[in-house]
């Protein structure tokens, strides 16, 4: 076994709330080191801002959301306002194989820190701008965070119930959607640079990666001319297929789906309703389909007085597929991430030691661990400035004295 894919690059960060800070997390699990340069003075972090807090107790230090989307990182802060603060950015350029960033269209050069800039600095760099729209385009000038973005790539428009107006989505999906799309087009970039020696910029637009994932629905129009329908939690082809309600309070459910007569008998067997097998109105897929309503009320009749592992396990049993409903707190504690070394324990030195989500894929020649948790606000200012600008400690404590470092 080797070291890990990414060891002896570096990333200088720039990103922050989700989009951003999520590809770099997928840079850090695979071993770079990722540098987060941060301010105090104009713009700390969303994600530092907004609950939960551990033990609800508010602080730049204790929120659950960036340190969980920030594992493995670095932190220094700089005054991004002063030419001082740039010229050592630069510096910092020479030192590292990345930089990423996911301000707004056109920010980073009036910032000074635009590609055309940085690879003045570093001939070879690689440079990822994440925004909302791309740095180009009638677009490029909105606002945009992914729940806009989610309404403008179509997302609203196909989430909901029969019948139902548009529905959120319930998270920013587009967010980690591009961050992973992200850190994909970084990995290609630096195969890229390997085989040629030259670096690139990428420009990533959150609406485009959103937009790959709505291919179905946009096929459909293509070929048909028809925009899909709100179909809730249920399938064009397959029936059953939905979550039901289970015994226990109202978030107890389990998603049952049925892809042929086979799994279809084998569900009545289980329900103790072998005749259904038999009733004209579910004897094949077709018929199941068009008295799906009917389907479901029979189907919940049976769930609803049940436990939903009790279902689930009854049904993995016998080939149906079959799952519980899994809360946050399911997740947090479940066995089976527990067991392959998903869920990590990591020590913060601030809030003691916490459950995050960890890494997910496994590499057999190169594995990958959680280095540490997510960094406290500019913990590592002085190591950074002195390791790799040679810069002295007295220097460094009149950079702050001058507002340049905090």
């Amino acid at each position: 076994m080797g070291d890990r894919p990414l060891d002896g690059i570096r990333v200088l960060d720039f990103t922050w709330a989700w989009a951003g800070p999520f590809a770099t997390l997928q840079l850090a699990h695979l071993g770079a080191e990722v540098i987060r340069v941060e301010t105090t003075m104009h713009r700390l972090c969303v994600t530092r801002a907004i609950p939960p807090f551990a033990d609800n107790v508010v602080g730049a230090n204790r929120a659950g959301y960036f340190n969980q989307y920030n594992q493995g990182k670095r932190s220094i802060t700089l005054n991004l306002r002063s030419p001082r603060a740039l010229e050592m950015i630069y510096e910092l350029v020479k030192h590292c194989d990345i930089v990423a960033e996911n301000f707004g269209a056109g920010v980073s050069e009036r910032l000074g820190i635009g590609y055309p800039k940085l690879r003045e600095c570093r001939p070879d760099i690689i440079m990822i701008s994440i925004s909302a729209y791309g740095q180009t385009g009638p677009a490029r000038r909105f606002i945009g965070y992914g729940p806009v973005v989610s309404a403008f790539s179509g997302f609203f428009s196909t989430t909901g119930y029969v019948g139902s107006e548009e529905q959120e989505i319930g998270i920013s999906y587009p967010d980690p959607n591009a961050g992973a799309h992200g850190a994909f087009a970084l990995l290609a970039a630096l195969t890229y640079r390997d085989a040629t020696g030259e670096g690139q910029y990428i420009d990533l637009s959150m609406v485009e990666t959103a937009v790959c994932v709505m291919g179905e629905g946009l096929l459909d129009y293509q070929l048909n001319g028809q925009e899909p329908v709100r179909n809730g939690n249920r399938d064009r082809v397959m029936a059953p297929h939905g979550c039901y309600k289970t015994k226990g309070d109202p978030d107890k459910w389990v998603a049952i789906a049925v892809s042929n007569d086979v799994e279809w008998g084998s569900l009545c067997v289980a329900m103790g309703l072998p005749g259904l097998v038999r009733d004209e109105r579910f004897a094949t897929a077709e018929a199941r389909k068009r008295n799906e309503d009917a389907l479901d009320e029979l189907i919940t009749n049976w769930t609803r007085s049940r436990d939903r592992w009790e279902i689930a396990c009854l049904l993995q049993s016998v080939g149906v597929v079959a799952f519980p409903a899994m809360s946050n707190k399911d997740l947090s504690t479940d066995a089976h991430l527990m067991e392959r070394g998903f869920l990590v324990r990591l020590r913060h030195p601030e809030i003691s030691e916490r459950v995050h989500a960890g890494i997910p894929w496994k590499m057999s020649e190169t594995p990958c661990e959680v280095r540490s948790p997510a960094p406290l606000l500019g913990a590592d200012t002085e190591w950074v400035l002195s390791s790799l600008l040679g810069y002295s400690h007295e220097e460094i404590e009149q950079l702050r004295k001058d507002g340049v470092v905090a």
